[in-house]
């Protein structure tokens, strides 16, 4: 199963956060799955963090890929492709890193896996 994480499930990943759900820890441990990660999200955290507002997140800001790499997960880069789709992407959600996601996650037909109920209405499958 391909898995692409929303930004804020990465997060609980890779800081051990109980916030993440039972189903989704389980699905992420499951060596038949394959974890992808958007550059988008590597952006929405050192902004957030740069800001104030994810202090947690320092250690993902200084050790982005060698941490997603040591749990198995495989970055995916933005491309023209996915930027028109985020654009053009029917639905209120107002977010450009989630919409990102949600047209990342459609084009390369991965489920998303997230705990956001707007963003995964987006998208034709989500895990939670």
């Amino acid at each position: 199963m391909k898995l692409l994480l929303d930004t804020h499930v990465l997060v609980w990943w890779l800081l051990d956060d109980p916030a993440l759900s039972k189903r989704a820890a389980t699905v992420l441990r499951d060596p038949a799955s394959e974890v992808f990660v958007s550059s988008a999200s590597a952006w929405e955290i050192a902004t957030k963090y740069r800001l104030g507002r994810m202090p947690q997140a320092e250690p993902l800001v200084h050790g982005f890929r060698r941490l997603i790499e040591g749990e198995r997960g495989i970055a995916i880069s933005v491309t023209v492709e996915h930027a028109l789709a985020a654009g053009m992407l029917k639905g209120d959600h107002s977010d450009p890193f989630d919409r990102m996601l949600a047209a990342q996650a459609r084009l390369e037909d991965m489920k998303l896996v997230t705990g956001d109920r707007t963003l995964a209405a987006l998208v034709p499958a989500a895990v939670w």
